[in-house]
């Protein structure tokens, strides 16, 4: 298991990736706008390298989310579609799951509430 912290933009979000079984997960902490998206895109990148393709990215610990966010999941989910993998959410905090539910993105993307729940799903769901 490899994990890696990196601070983004304005220090307003850190990325730590940790990967185990095959799947990439990223933990993200803070705010995610376009001042710090790179941080995700940039981990993003990196877990496309990952042989299979399945993310688990753990939002339960961002305040806040834009558009800037959404794009970045988007794109996450359409790279591990195109590759036969897998991307899940973990999404606990209010304002972040209705921001994603306000843009569809609960009825494409699977939902759990907790990264047990998301890493114990089925592996090819």
């Amino acid at each position: 298991m490899a994990e890696n912290r990196e601070a983004a933009g304005h220090g307003t979000l850190s990325v730590a990736r940790t990967d185990a079984d095959g799947i990439t997960v990223l933990g993200l902490d803070g705010e995610i706008d376009h001042q710090s998206v790179g941080g995700l895109t940039r981990a993003l990148a990196r877990a496309d390298a990952a042989v299979g393709r399945r993310v688990v990215i753990d939002l339960s610990r961002v305040t806040f989310m834009d558009s800037s966010g959404v794009n970045a999941l988007i794109a996450a989910f359409q790279s591990a579609q195109a590759v036969g993998g897998w991307l899940r959410l973990v999404v606990v905090r209010g304002t972040v799951l209705r921001t994603l539910q306000l843009v569809g993105l609960d009825t494409v993307i699977p939902f759990h509430e907790t990264l047990e729940d998301a890493l114990a799903s089925p592996r090819d769901s």
